[in-house]
């Protein structure tokens, strides 16, 4: 599935931040009105592996090649992320927990730089370090904390399995039996249900509250529209215009655009839940978005740049592998798709 031309590939990611953006205004007004937060979780992943099931038949073979990337991301990228962002959202503002999230990138240049031992560019630090300063005005810690503390937690360990999610991507995404990200997203989508049913008991939903209405900033909106708009919108469609625009565009770049889903969703809770922002934590949020821009956009400009000096090094009889080992920039990929 492709499509062709630079353009179309960044209006694509363009529409998939947006479509990811909605998920959390729209899951909020269901989860006040009584449905537990696993149980959004699970008709959130539950739903969307029922849509992209046939894709999952297609790539059945992944089963056999990549169980444990399957695996890992079932339980990370889809699992742990979708239930600790949808905890986290149920006791802090919408945009809050969205940026919590996204310290993800920020928390894997730690992982690269003190775990696996690898180098990091100082532009990818320093805009690590503009993400933290961000994170804590968007938490406003000189005021004691005045976020719920449970649902701060909750945030940061959202954001911890999104950095996983960039691990066990970069894990399955190098050589010629490389999957097709397609079968990875239908197969996690699967996994993570299975988890989600053993975690989430969905056998106790309480299924009235479904097919009843809820309040989304003072507006009633019927349930069953919130429910296929995140599982159709925000999930399905989202993730698939997303991994077609990161074949279109490179995920650098999809990653840097990726960055306006914490925009949009702040702007929704804004327009649509009530949830006003203080300027501090809108500086804050400014802040984070910023750094994952300059961690990823100065990556993707020295990698461009690696790949010329590999070029001319080929061209020169130097080889390929002796221009990948000069640059450690490439030991550090998979911290950028946002």
């Amino acid at each position: 599935m492709r499509v062709s031309g630079k353009n179309a590939g960044l209006g694509l990611a363009v529409v998939s931040a947006f479509a990811f953006g909605g998920s959390g205004v729209a899951a909020k007004p269901l989860i006040e009105a009584g449905l537990d937060p696993l149980h959004m979780v699970w008709l959130r992943v539950g739903g969307a592996a029922l849509v992209l099931s046939p894709l999952a038949w297609r790539h059945r073979d992944l089963l056999r090649r990549k169980p444990l990337l399957l695996a890992g991301f079932g339980l990370v990228a889809v699992a742990g992320v979708q239930a600790f962002y949808f905890a986290s959202l149920s006791r802090i503002p919408v945009g809050v927990a969205l940026l919590l999230e996204y310290l993800g990138p920020a928390l894997l240049l730690g992982w690269i730089r003190f775990v696996q031992r690898k180098p990091v560019t100082r532009a990818a630090a320093a805009g690590a370090a503009l993400a933290v300063v961000g994170l804590a005005c968007v938490v406003e810690v000189w005021s004691g904390l005045s976020l719920d503390p449970l649902g701060v937690l909750l945030g940061i360990a959202a954001a911890c399995c999104q950095a996983f999610y960039f691990v066990f991507a970069d894990q399955g995404a190098d050589g010629d039996d490389a999957p097709d990200p397609l079968g990875v997203i239908a197969y996690g989508m699967l996994i993570g249900t299975l988890v989600m049913t053993v975690i989430a008991r969905p056998w106790e939903i309480d299924w009235s509250l479904l097919g009843g209405q809820a309040l989304m900033g003072g507006t009633v909106v019927p349930a069953p529209v919130l429910l296929g708009w995140v599982v159709l919108v925000a999930t399905v469609f989202a993730y698939l215009t997303g991994v077609v625009s990161v074949r279109s565009l490179s995920p650098q770049v999809a990653g840097v655009v990726a960055c306006m889903e914490a925009v949009v969703a702040t702007v929704f809770a804004w327009i649509l839940l009530g949830e006003h922002l203080s300027a501090p934590q809108v500086a804050g949020g400014a802040l984070v978005l910023a750094g994952a821009f300059v961690a990823q956009s100065a990556r993707s400009a020295r990698k461009s740049r690696a790949e010329g000096s590999a070029v001319a090094a080929r061209s020169a009889g130097a080889g390929a592998e002796g221009a990948k080992d000069a640059d450690p920039v490439l030991l550090d990929r998979g911290a950028g798709a946002a």
